[in-house]
């Protein structure tokens, strides 16, 4: 039986798997059954875990997708997947393994910057092609790391995003800056700062705080003593952030939160102590995953939507993070089907010649000089509480 590749395309991806093709394939006999191995440096455990737990459901959609329709020209995807518990050690040795004894074709992830930093220079080094959702701006350099690229945007297209919100649309002039300790948390509050400042904004408090830390009464009481318009919160901890929330409303602080995406995570629902301390909180969002004046979402993510139904828990996370990983795992499968080849430079290869790719989440080009794939104009601020199979309605405003 003929099956065709209008009939194996994986939703908007056109990614054709298992099609009987009339060329014959340059790779040996017996590299035409050997799986795809997708390495998949997961953080789905410990206190960073929530972005994870949700990419880790789009990478086992994407692979059952794909697989249940044959494969990539008859090659089974398999997923190897190694928890990280967000620590750059755990991480480091995960790659290691993966390139000298797994053998693996590509990797997606680690999805913690913190970690990123820690492996980059380890898989540019042995050419292995890295797709990752990590948000710091120095993990993306095509002379140095020229297998790396990003699914996401980068912490500059973030905290730009953040800024302009806190600045022209909570008039907020003093705005206190807190991230959590990990690398990321460090890296992003320092860029945070430093942009307030750049643009004239006062800095009232900044501070990195343990996310585990128990008790967030001193440092909310700081930034409400120094006068904070509003606070901006970088970490991927819902447990930190949700502490963080019922601390403002123990004391009566009637100031907006505004920052990363973990704070419209479903979880922060389960943690706080009453609905309305998650009110006037504003979180990073996409236009794909955003719902229009009438409620709907773009075509191509609610088609994604329905496809996911039944299948992926939506209502304790963020569709963002299930469809980047969808994503990822389709730009890998569809490089091996295009090149007809799992070579590291082949994929490499065909990423660098990607212009308007459409996934679900985002619409991706890349170049050899370009490898921040994420365009800037789909990067919008969310009501965090406003959550329905895990995308939200546009913050007030737009």
């Amino acid at each position: 039986m003929t099956i065709t590749r209008r009939a194996l395309a994986l939703g908007g991806t056109g990614l054709a798997a298992g099609a009987a093709l009339a060329a014959p394939l340059a790779t040996p006999a017996i590299a035409q059954n050997e799986p795809i191995r997708i390495g998949w440096l997961a953080a789905l455990t410990g206190p960073s875990s929530a972005p994870g737990v949700g990419f880790n459901r789009g990478v086992l959609f994407a692979a059952e997708a794909i697989n249940a329709v044959g494969g990539v020209k008859g090659r089974r995807v398999e997923i190897i997947t190694r928890d990280t518990q967000g620590d750059p050690t755990k991480a480091v040795n995960a790659t290691q393994e993966m390139i000298s004894q797994l053998r693996v074709h590509a990797i997606w992830g680690p999805t913690n910057s913190g970690e990123s930093l820690a492996v980059t220079a380890i898989m540019a080094r042995a050419k292995m092609p890295n797709i990752h959702p990590c948000v710091v701006d120095t993990l993306i350099d095509e002379r140095r790391y020229p297998n790396a690229f990003r699914i996401s945007p980068s912490n500059t297209q973030w905290d730009d995003a953040v800024r302009s919100y806190c600045l022209t649309r909570v008039n907020a002039k003093k705005v206190a800056v807190i991230g959590d300790t990990t690398g990321y948390g460090v890296s992003a509050l320092n860029a945070s700062v430093a942009a307030f400042q750049r643009d004239g904004a006062e800095v009232a408090y900044k501070a990195n705080i343990d996310a585990t830390q128990p008790d967030m009464t001193p440092d909310m009481l700081r930034a409400r003593n120094a006068g904070a318009q509003a606070i901006v919160v970088w970490s991927v901890s819902t447990g930190m952030v949700a502490r963080l929330l019922n601390t403002r409303a123990t004391l009566g602080w009637d100031v907006p939160f505004v920052g990363h995406p973990s704070m419209s995570s479903g979880e922060i629902g389960s943690l706080i102590e009453r609905p309305a301390n998650w009110e006037k909180v504003y979180a990073i969002g996409y236009r794909s995953c955003s719902f229009d004046a009438a409620g709907k979402l773009p075509p191509r993510t609610a088609e994604l939507v329905q496809r996911l139904a039944g299948k992926v828990n939506l209502q304790d996370t963020l569709l963002w993070w299930v469809a980047s990983a969808i994503d990822a795992v389709n730009l890998i499968a569809k490089a091996v089907e295009e090149t007809n080849s799992t070579a590291r430079e082949a994929i490499i290869g065909h990423w660098n010649g990607l212009k308007d790719y459409p996934g679900y989440y985002g619409t991706y080009t890349y170049s050899p000089t370009h490898h921040n794939g994420y365009p800037t104009e789909e990067v919008v601020m969310s009501a965090a509480n406003s959550a329905r199979d895990g995308a939200f309605a546009l913050a007030p405003g737009y």
